[in-house]
């Protein structure tokens, strides 16, 4: 028997874990169950090939073309290359809202070492021309089977709803870049604008079978910040003839946490992680400069510009300090803003799925530090709902926790979802919110917004 087989063997295994888990529907007499088990062997035969085959941001060549290819046979208006390798796929329905369903395709310059039969073998040249293995440790092989799950019984079911259904495949996620090059290449000129839109992520911290909701702010804002410091270098034996650029960048590292300790008022988020400072070539040289790389995040946005316009003082600060003759040089080279969840759309949508997965399986979570740049599309004024997907063994979960640990999260080489029944669970979800959505007319999905909401 081939490995992949005996792996979808185990995988179903633990479809019978679905039916014991508190709250999902246990009856397989239902519609939707029965359209759930109608497509799911496709789409767990998806998630394998899309798990053994990913591509890096921007390279979603193979990836892009499949779920293309799928739409089309589903019935779906296709367009390819999108903002780079981005796809929509659009299906009309009579009149009615228009609700936008988004996917990431991006997969990590991660080498897999889950040990699974099916895992990752993928590797590649990266943009800079580095050998790296490549990996689908974030989990959108998981969001993409969902999607396509969701989008075949949408098709397939067309008098369950009615409206536009806007299916977005979003290409480099992994980089912030996708969604707003998706943006302006006329994702909501060529194609119509969404009333609402609605994104999915799995985590590691749910077990299967749960789904987390954060109304108000879920993601943060991330500015990816790069310093340069300049100095005079010199013999490392003789420094009051230099003027020492790692001395200046450390002094730096030290003082912008007072930022955080002594700036922004307490209870607002905000994080300030130097993650490298590179300099020098031997150790009794001082070099002429030295390198920061900076990962600035916050969810408000006068806490973040707090943050950014800080940093560029302290920096220029201890430099002058230094006696340094050039001010240090500060890029900021990559930002999304945080993803913020309409507030009354949120409220809306969580009574809706716990009337389906029951009121014990929708759990209320924190928001997190982690960004998306899912962000953009709110940015440009489509209310949003953006929930999160449990994907971890329930026992797995229970012991680790009982242990004060945690299993491998997203972007761990060892991150491994339970597929089976996380993508049923997943698409119980995706399908039930978008009936819910797709019904009645724009103005009455207009009811389930905060007009006055925004990040």
């Amino acid at each position: 028997m081939p490995a992949i087989s005996r792996a979808v063997l185990r995988f179903v295994s633990l479809s019978a874990l679905m039916l014991s888990l508190p709250g999902v529907r246990a009856s397989a007499q239902t519609a939707l169950d029965k359209q759930i088990t109608s497509v799911f062997p496709d789409a767990q035969a998806l998630y394998l090939d899309l798990h053994q085959h990913p591509e890096l941001s921007s390279h979603e060549t193979r990836t892009a073309a499949e779920l293309a290819t799928r739409l089309r046979a589903l019935g779906y208006e296709v367009t390819e290359h999108v903002g780079g390798m981005g796809v929509v796929g659009i299906l009309k329905n009579g009149p009615g809202p228009t609700v936008m369903l988004r996917t990431e395709i991006d997969a990590l310059p991660v080498e897999e070492k889950t040990g699974l039969p099916y895992a990752s073998k993928a590797r590649t040249k990266d943009d800079s021309g580095r050998d790296v293995g490549v990996m689908h440790a974030c989990g959108h092989d998981v969001h993409m089977a969902t999607w396509w799950g969701t989008a075949a019984i949408m098709a397939r079911n067309k008098d369950s709803w009615h409206g536009t259904l806007m299916l977005i495949a979003q290409p480099a996620e992994e980089t912030i870049t996708g969604a707003d090059k998706m943006i302006k290449d006329g994702l909501f000129t060529r194609f119509p604008k969404p009333d609402i839109g609605i994104a999915m992520h799995d985590t590691n911290g749910l077990p299967v079978g749960k789904v987390g909701i954060t109304p108000g702010y879920s993601k943060a804002n991330a500015d990816s910040v790069r310093i340069t410091v300049y100095g005079k270098g010199g013999h490392g034996a003789q420094p009051h003839t230099t003027v020492d650029p790692v001395l200046i960048a450390a002094r730096i590292a030290v003082t912008v946490q007072s930022i955080v300790a002594r700036e922004i008022k307490p209870g607002d988020a905000a994080v300030i992680t130097i993650g490298y400072i590179q300099a020098g070539t031997k150790n009794n040289i001082i070099p002429d400069d030295a390198q920061m790389g900076f990962t600035v995040r916050s969810y408000k946005p006068d806490v973040r510009q707090h943050l950014l316009a800080g940093i560029e003082r302290v920096a220029k600060a201890e430099a002058m300090a230094a006696g340094a003759e050039k001010m240090p040089l500060v890029e900021r080279y990559e930002s999304t803003s945080a993803v913020y969840n309409d507030p009354v759309l949120t409220q809306h949508l969580a009574a809706t799925l716990e009337g389906v997965l029951g009121k014990e399986s929708v759990v209320t979570e924190e928001p997190i530090m982690t960004s998306e740049d899912y962000s953009y599309f709110v940015e440009q004024g489509v209310p949003s709902f953006y929930f999160t997907l449990g994907v971890a063994d329930p026992q797995k979960l229970a012991e680790a926790q009982a242990a004060g640990k945690q299993l491998p999260s997203n972007h761990s080489p060892l991150f491994a979802p339970v597929a089976d029944p996380s993508l049923k669970v997943g698409m119980t979800a995706e399908v039930t919110i978008l009936r819910d959505l797709l019904k009645g007319t724009p103005a009455d999905v207009k009811k389930f917004t905060n007009p006055s909401s925004g990040n």
